[in-house]
C-alpha cells in the first residue's frame, strides 16, 4: 500500500479494455466497508457506461476527454432519498432536510469515493478525480435523473491505464501537519513550503503563459477566480436547496 500511494498518479487516458461488471461490483462492495456516519451509508454511486449518457456528461465536466475515454464513469452522490424512504416505511419521521444532513451525506460520499479509488488502483486500474462535479451539479442531476435529496458530489473515471504520466508535486508534510494545536504560518514558513512548487519548470511555464507575476496569481486570476467561485457557489447553493435541503436561516 505504501508503494502504491507514493507512486500514484491521476490517469486521464485509458485502454479499450472494459471493466467486468463483477469486478466493479466487487470493488464497490469492498469500498462500502469504509467508515460512515451512524452506519447510515447516505450515499449512492451511479456507474455510467452508456456512450450517449457519457456524451451528455461530457459538457457537465467542461469537456474533459476522460469522461468519454474511460470505460466507466462513477458519480458519487450524497443521498438521503433512500434513507428517508426507509424511515417513512417504518413509521419513523425523517428530519434530514437540513444542512447538517447534507454535509453528513457529502462526507460519506467522499469517504467511499476515496476508498474505492485505492481499491481500484490496487487492482491495476487507473482513476482520475474530477473536481468539476459541483460546478454544474444541476445539469448532472438532469442527465442522471437524480431525485430529491440526492446531490452529485464527486466524479471518478476508472479504467485500465493507457498512459504513465509524470507525478504532480505535493506540499511537504510540514505544510499540512499541526501538532496538538494549529500553528499559523509565518511569511518565512509560507515561502519555505511553497518554494519547491514555485521552482518547477512546468509551474514557471504556467506563470509565463498566463502573463502573471506568480503562480499564486495563476490560481487567483485564471484557474479559480473570485468571480467564478462566487458564480458557481450561488449555483451549487441553489441546487442543494432545489434538491430539498434547507439552510439554517430557512429552518428558524
Amino acid at each position: 500500500m505504501e508503494d502504491l500511494l507514493y507512486n500514484r498518479r491521476s490517469i486521464r487516458k485509458y485502454t479499450n479494455q472494459d471493466i467486468p461488471q463483477e469486478l466493479l461490483c466487487d470493488m464497490l462492495t469492498l469500498a462500502s466497508r469504509t467508515s460512515t456516519t451512524g452506519n447510515m451509508q447516505v450515499y449512492s454511486v451511479v456507474a455510467t457506461r452508456d456512450k450517449e449518457i457519457k456524451q451528455q456528461l461530457l459538457g457537465c465536466h467542461f469537456n474533459q476527454p476522460m469522461i468519454t475515454n474511460a470505460p466507466v464513469v462513477l458519480t458519487f452522490c450524497a443521498d438521503f432519498n433512500r434513507f428517508n424512504k426507509w424511515c417513512e416505511l417504518r413509521n419513523a419521521e425523517p428530519g434530514y432536510d437540513n444542512f447538517l444532513s447534507f454535509m453528513t451525506a457529502t462526507i460519506d460520499a467522499l469517504l467511499v469515493a476515496q476508498t474505492f479509488s485505492l481499491i481500484a488502483e490496487s487492482k491495476g486500474l487507473g482513476i482520475c478525480y474530477l473536481g468539476t462535479t459541483t460546478y454544474l451539479a444541476e445539469k448532472i442531476i438532469d442527465v442522471l435523473k437524480l431525485p430529491k435529496f440526492v446531490v452529485p458530489i464527486t466524479t471518478i473515471t476508472v479504467g485500465y491505464p493507457g498512459e504513465v504520466p509524470a507525478q504532480v508535486d505535493r506540499l511537504p508534510i510540514e505544510a499540512i501537519l499541526h501538532n496538538d494545536v494549529y500553528s499559523d504560518y509565518t511569511d518565512e514558513k509560507i515561502n519555505q513550503i511553497y518554494a519547491y512548487k514555485e521552482s518547477l519548470i512546468e509551474n514557471k511555464k504556467f506563470v509565463e503563459e498566463n502573463k502573471k507575476e506568480s503562480l499564486a496569481q495563476v490560481f487567483t486570476d485564471i484557474r479559480y477566480s473570485k468571480k467564478d467561485n462566487e458564480l458557481f457557489s450561488k449555483m451549487l447553493l441553489n441546487v442543494i436547496k432545489k434538491q430539498g435541503f434547507k439552510f439554517p436561516d430557512e429552518t428558524i
